[in-house]
């Protein structure tokens, strides 16, 4: 299965190019699952782990802070030793994790698993920068677009599919249903994704990878719980600050490295640059809808605005945006194989800002919150398929993983920044319902929809200062040439 060339189309694969990358979105797919698997049972966790609730909510953040972390080192460590051996150790790591949260009944173990799930998210940049060492030039566009709206889609549909099982069975039934995928994933990964020649050895930079993962782990933990902790606490200061002097360092030394973890000069150049700035706006957009929308369809209808949907009702509603997602993917390849990846890009994000003007007007029915969440994830669908597209025609075929796993990242700082900006909005404004008992008022939803709405147009404007290009096509390939 080997192959020296760099043209997928002269290359012989055991399995068809498009069942491969059938392949690499069922390993994405499952690894965004992860995201989104234990918000229905999150009040209930302090409980079920008999633990206090703030030490509860790190089922959450240790999710994403090892998916942040995890997503530029496993593109660089792809970039080096090769696609196929990474996604294959991602796909077993993802095994660990989900057999040791479903084994757990107290916090530590349960972190830990939940952690080495957010750590196996890493599949997702090498399954996407790997579809350039299978699709022909023509179909690039389109599997580009299928693995990457896998993102949206998993977080989407693990809300109703987890509290359906947790609601029908019990909470481990969520982590052994993970087991049994991410077994499936290793041995189609094991099994069909084929090896190519796509290694470009290069020395491990500890140093990066230690100085990266201090940094982002204290401002994005500084960031994400600084709602819970008060933003003037010195826990939180410590990490945002801390976090930031990390990174500023790291960056220094990376700078000097000959081999270094993320080639800053790469992402500097005005594609990539823009491009990740769009992709942390989008992110915001994205996480966004999925805080505020289940909150509104799940507020008691007392309010005088809640919709009085259960968790499992909530998730159904939500549902069907995944579903846009993966619709609407086709659509964005076909935008960008007629218009390009940055005006691509630019659309998505107009859509998803439309999708929060809509859900400002529309707001009364949980059906009017469904087709606001599906012109919002329609948007997510095609903006998410146009940024590697653009990542990987501006960037070396020997940092392809890398750059798709840096992308990844700021998608990633963008949905916790979202997570922050929406608690703090919804803990500013509330309105007493009962006795002594205060929820978010209706003006703090509508706040959080105009921010979403806005953040979105912002990441639409930043897109289309990305240099245009004639064809997506004339860049160098990313093939299986053998170095």
């Amino acid at each position: 299965m080997s192959s020296s060339s760099s043209d997928p189309a002269e290359v012989q694969f055991r399995f068809s190019p498009p069942f491969i990358v059938v392949v690499l979105c069922l390993g994405s797919l499952c690894g965004a699952l992860m995201q989104s698997l234990v918000i229905p049972i999150q009040s209930e966790l302090p409980e079920l782990l008999h633990t206090e609730p703030g030490n509860a909510s790190w089922a959450v953040t240790a999710t994403l802070l090892a998916a942040a972390v995890t997503m530029p080192v496993t593109g660089r460590l792809a970039d080096m030793y090769g696609k196929k051996k990474i996604l294959v150790v991602s796909a077993a790591v993802l095994i660990v994790g989900s057999a040791s949260a479903a084994l757990s009944s107290s916090l530590a173990p349960f972190l830990i698993g939940r952690a080495l799930q957010g750590a196996a998210m890493g599949y997702i940049p090498v399954a996407i920068s790997m579809v350039r060492e299978i699709a022909t030039p023509e179909r690039r566009a389109g599997a580009v677009a299928a693995v990457s709206a896998t993102l949206g889609v998993g977080g989407a549909l693990g809300l109703p599919l987890s509290a359906w099982i947790a609601e029908a069975f019990s909470w481990h039934g969520l982590f052994w249903l993970s087991t049994g995928l991410a077994i499936l994933v290793f041995v189609a990964t094991l099994v069909v994704v084929p090896n190519v020649r796509d290694a470009h050895p290069a020395h491990i930079d500890v140093i990066g990878i230690l100085g990266l993962a201090v940094g982002l782990s204290g401002a994005l933990i500084g960031v994400s719980k600084g709602s819970e902790w008060g933003w003037s606490d010195g826990r939180t200061l410590t990490g945002i600050i801390g976090g930031v002097l990390v990174l500023l360092v790291w960056g220094w030394y990376q700078l000097r490295h000959h081999d270094p973890l993320v080639d800053l000069r790469t992402t500097a150049r005005r594609p990539v640059l823009f491009t990740n700035l769009a992709a942390l706006l989008i992110g915001f957009g994205m996480m966004a809808q999925m805080i505020v929308l289940p909150q509104l369809l799940e507020m008691p209808e007392a309010t005088g605005f809640g919709l009085g949907q259960s968790i499992l009702q909530a998730g159904l509603w939500m549902a069907p945006g995944g579903l846009a997602m993966m619709l609407f993917a086709p659509v964005s390849s076909k935008l960008i194989n007629t218009i390009g990846a940055r005006v691509t890009l630019a659309i998505g994000a107009l859509v998803i800002s439309l999708g929060y003007v809509v859900a400002l007007e529309l707001m009364d029915a949980p059906w009017q919150l469904m087709v606001s969440a599906m012109i919002a994830s329609a948007g997510v669908g095609i903006g998410y398929a146009a940024m590697p597209t653009l990542i990987l025609d501006n960037v070396p075929e020997s940092e392809s993983g890398s750059s798709v796993g840096v992308n990844g990242l700021m998608r990633s700082v963008g949905t916790t920044i979202a997570g922050a900006v929406m608690a703090a909005i919804m803990t500013s404004r509330t309105t007493a319902l009962g006795s002594g008992v205060e929820i978010p008022s209706l003006e703090a939803f509508e706040i959080c929809l105009v921010v979403g709405a806005v953040a979105a147009l912002a990441g639409a404007l930043i897109a289309l200062l990305v240099p245009s290009q004639r064809r997506t096509d004339q860049v160098p390939q990313i093939g299986g040439a053998g170095h």
